[in-house]
């Protein structure tokens, strides 16, 4: 692969960062007018404004009945941080480890609420840990598809329906694009900004009834902060679950992420989001199965995400370099497509193996990612030229 030049067609939308991530085709501030601007969230229309974004996100996801949803502060962190505070040390714990987000949940655990009967089940970046060690017996903590790995776990299956603990999830690039096995699930969060491409500030919190009666029998020994707090009096606080949030939240932010619901609604559902979804991914994973320069970081291809989709740089005369000449050439082929205006926030995680990080949620066109690949090939015989003039 030696031809330099630039190809003929570029994306139109070049946003294909992991996060926030593209908004939805079509978005404009103009779909943001019923935002309940210059109005108290306890008024009757924020709150049924807060309410219907609850409502829609548990019809489109598919969310049992008798699961509660609420909306938190500090994104998918504030909300997955509330559940570990509230709801661990009633039992020993499994944390699942194999990328950046899961690896800072395992030091939450272990040094800031300091439980002793803590496993940790890891894998490098590109694997899973072995899902068959899982002591059910435990509460079980793990991100169901690694943003910044690029791995997923496979399915529910090795969930335990007779599982003692419970099970509590960070799901934030997950949801809106893969299925989630709501009867393996008791806790699961995720943030707007992931996915639906909404506006960065609240997460999502999603109970199931044996998460409610674990929050409703068990006290922790530590002092919970206010923006933590889902009980009073040993019950739960419903009223969070049906809009009135913690703290003051972004009407503007909400009406963003109302706005994705019902684009999301209009193109099918969750059915049509995990389409296009997957039209994006295969897209790459065609390229990348044809070309010898790089391959997907994900080692099996069932445990491969179709969101954040990482890639690795296999080229021999790349892998020989040292682990910081090799970062720098990665990080060279991304500039040289932000140069371009073709590919904007695609290299890989800080923490993560040096490579790209491409978004293929649903909110990105399959014509962008079409028109995208050629110009990866075009930016890695670009780098490696220069690289070879240095």
């Amino acid at each position: 692969m030696t031809d330099l030049n630039k190809p003929a067609v570029r994306p139109d939308n070049a946003r294909f960062s992991s996060g926030p991530c593209s908004k939805r085709p079509g978005y404009s501030l103009n779909n943001l007018t019923d935002a309940v601007l210059g109005r108290s969230h306890r008024s009757g229309v924020g709150k049924a404004r807060l309410k219907l974004a609850i409502d829609k996100t548990k019809s489109i996801l598919g969310i049992p009945d008798d699961y509660v949803v609420g909306i938190m502060p500090a994104s998918d962190t504030g909300a997955f941080e509330a559940a570990m505070w509230s709801l661990l040390g009633e039992r020993g714990v499994d944390v699942l480890a194999w990328e950046s987000f899961g690896k800072g949940w395992v030091t939450d655990i272990s040094k800031q609420l300091k439980l002793e009967n803590v496993r940790l089940l890891e894998a490098p970046y590109g694997e899973l840990p072995d899902l068959g060690t899982v002591n059910f017996d435990n509460d079980v903590v793990f991100t169901w598809n690694g943003t910044t790995s690029g791995v997923k776990v496979p399915n529910g299956d090795w969930i335990a329906a007779d599982r003692a603990g419970l099970t509590l999830v960070d799901a934030t690039s997950a949801v809106f694009a893969q299925d989630i096995a709501w009867d393996k699930v008791d806790v699961l969060t995720f943030s707007w900004q992931k996915v639906m491409g909404s506006e960065g500030q609240h997460g999502m919190l999603v109970l199931s009834p044996r998460a409610v009666a674990r929050l409703e029998n068990y006290t922790p020994p530590w002092p919970m902060p206010k923006i933590f707090r889902l009980t009073k009096g040993g019950k739960l606080i419903d009223g969070i679950f049906r809009g009135e949030t913690i703290n003051t939240p972004s009407m503007l932010a909400l009406e963003d992420y109302v706005d994705a619901l019902k684009w999301a609604e209009e193109i099918g559902g969750l059915a049509g989001l995990k389409g296009r979804a997957d039209a994006n991914f295969k897209v790459l994973d065609d390229w990348m199965n044809s070309r010898d320069w790089v391959a997907n970081l994900a080692v099996k291809p069932e445990t491969a995400s179709n969101t954040s989709v990482c890639l690795k740089i296999v080229d021999p005369h790349i892998t020989a370099l040292d682990d910081e000449a090799q970062a720098g050439f990665a990080k060279s082929v991304a500039k040289l497509l932000e140069a371009e205006g073709v590919a904007l926030d695609i290299g890989s995680y800080r923490d993560a193996p040096a490579g790209l990080r491409i978004w293929a949620g649903a909110t990105i066109e399959t014509s962008d990612m079409e028109a995208l690949i050629a110009w990866l090939d075009w930016a890695f015989v670009t780098a490696k030229s220069q690289l070879a003039l240095s």
